[in-house]
């Protein structure tokens, strides 16, 4: 089953970043966040270990997309893109 939606994983040894081309919609999200983890100039384009994994997690939840994605070394799955918050009623009158 083809048709380019191949998923890349790059380890780290905290963290496991995985990027789907075909999903990118290049709004640079990853590269202004870290550069020091996604330079798109240098093979491989992204170095997990280039920053502490919860700074790479939080720059990877930004991705509009979902092309970006991230697996914890310690066997803790991505998390939600942001958390919940409750709702609280308006001071009635």
């Amino acid at each position: 089953m083809s048709g380019g939606a191949e998923r890349k994983a790059y380890q780290g040894r905290a963290i496991t970043v995985t990027f789907e081309a075909g999903r990118c919609r290049h709004a640079a999200e990853c590269v202004n966040g870290l550069p020091e983890v996604f330079d798109t100039s240098r093979r491989p384009w992204i170095q997990p270990d280039g920053a502490a994994a919860d700074r790479l997690a939080e720059v990877v939840r930004r991705c509009p997309s979902g092309a970006l994605r991230y697996q914890l070394a310690d066997g803790g799955a991505e998390a939600p893109d942001r958390p919940a918050r409750s709702a609280e009623a308006p001071p009635g009158g």
